[in-house]
């Protein structure tokens, strides 16, 4: 703990990027595993939670990905489905996020015999329990639902109906996830015309592992907000650094200043992108950059588990190494609740009513939660 981490902790955080499946608590995946049969690479919740940050250290997002197959495993009953969703309200509620999509495959999660509607029911039942029993804690969180159809399978087409299909039942928006190099956002093509016949939003993972070819997709399908989108930078030529709060003197290409001037969202992980080799260290990390060049950047966490964090640790580390104050962290969490699956008047409460309040001055000059 750090005073970055303390003043952090106490203002209301909104997160918008945060997999179902990368979040699980390790003393659950040892329980669920050992009720499934399912072999871990250790048992002991804490050595299983350091291996996960270490196997996801690889600078590789196809390595990273590997450490799924552990948690999808113990993820195929009702029960199991439930208990993870649950628990992910609760722990998020506790890091002082007010409003958080979360996101996963339904796909995957169908060895035990559900069928994609059962593993939707589940989870969005165990979302319920987790918000009220937050709530009994003195804690509010809201949880809107993103589902994620495989970049490499051939059932988008049916995630995308599902999505339509529960958009009345917390259902807020669709996604796409997986290895991106090689998985053109384009070779689904009919799921994303769907939705948008179906006037339903889109974010798509996009610039992560993959250049500026796989940004030009994602918008071409749709996206209202990429996922990650950090290569962005490749279209950026910097001249000068900047200085006295000045911005950087750059020159944005075509695609940059597309997405800059139409304020297309960044669902940037600093954490996650150095694991991934998509940031060379969190203080270098692109989305402080990316601000300053008045792009509309949000700060989220990915997996929790594979990175070891909590909303709280990934803007706490900004500030502490690359000089972020209150007021940017304030900045971010309104671009994140402007830019959330939700409609306007729900987007205005929120940060009317959960956000705001938070970030008040007392007296002193102090922030106050």
């Amino acid at each position: 703990m750090t005073p970055a981490y303390d003043l952090v902790a106490a203002l209301p955080k909104v997160l918008l990027h945060d997999h179902l499946d990368g979040g699980l608590r390790p003393a659950t995946i040892v329980e669920l595993a050992r009720e499934a049969g399912h072999t871990l690479p250790a048992t002991d919740p804490d050595e299983l939670g350091r291996w996960f940050v270490a196997a996801a250290d690889s600078g590789s997002l196809e390595r990273y990905l590997e450490t799924f197959a552990h948690t999808v495993a113990v993820m195929q009953t009702p029960d199991a489905l439930r208990r993870v969703a649950r628990e992910a309200a609760v722990d998020l509620a506790a890091d002082g996020v007010v409003y958080a999509e979360q996101r996963y495959a339904p796909e995957q999660h169908l060895e035990g015999g559900l069928t994609l509607q059962q593993v939707v029911d589940a989870v969005q039942a165990g979302f319920a329990e987790g918000v009220a029993e937050a709530a009994s804690q003195g804690r509010e969180i809201r949880i809107g639902t993103l589902l994620s159809a495989m970049r490499h399978a051939d059932r988008a087409d049916e995630i995308a109906a599902l999505a339509l299909a529960n958009r009345d039942a917390g259902v807020v928006g669709f996604d796409i996830a997986g290895a991106e190099a090689g998985f053109p956002a384009s070779r689904l093509a009919t799921a994303f015309r769907s939705l948008r016949d179906a006037w339903f939003p889109v974010t798509v993972h996009a610039g992560e592992a993959d250049g500026l070819g796989s940004i030009t997709e994602a918008l071409g399908v749709g996206a209202l907000r990429l996922g990650h989108g950090v290569r962005v930078l490749d279209d950026i030529t910097l001249h000068e650094p900047g200085t006295d709060g000045a911005p950087p003197a750059a020159t944005l290409g075509r695609l940059a200043a597309w997405v800059r001037d139409r304020r297309v969202p960044l669902e940037t992980c600093p954490s996650s992108n150095v694991q991934t080799g998509a940031a060379a260290s969190v203080a270098e990390h692109p989305v402080t950059l990316l601000r300053r060049l008045g792009f509309a950047v949000t700060v989220n966490t990915d997996n929790r588990l594979q990175s070891g964090t909590s909303l709280t640790r990934e803007l706490a580390l900004l500030v502490e190494h690359a000089g972020w104050t209150v007021d940017d962290v304030r900045d971010v969490t309104l671009t994140a609740a402007e830019n959330a699956f939700l409609p306007q008047d729900e987007r205005a409460e929120l940060i009317d009513r959960a956000i705001l309040p938070g970030y008040t001055h007392d007296g002193t000059g102090r922030h106050r939660a």
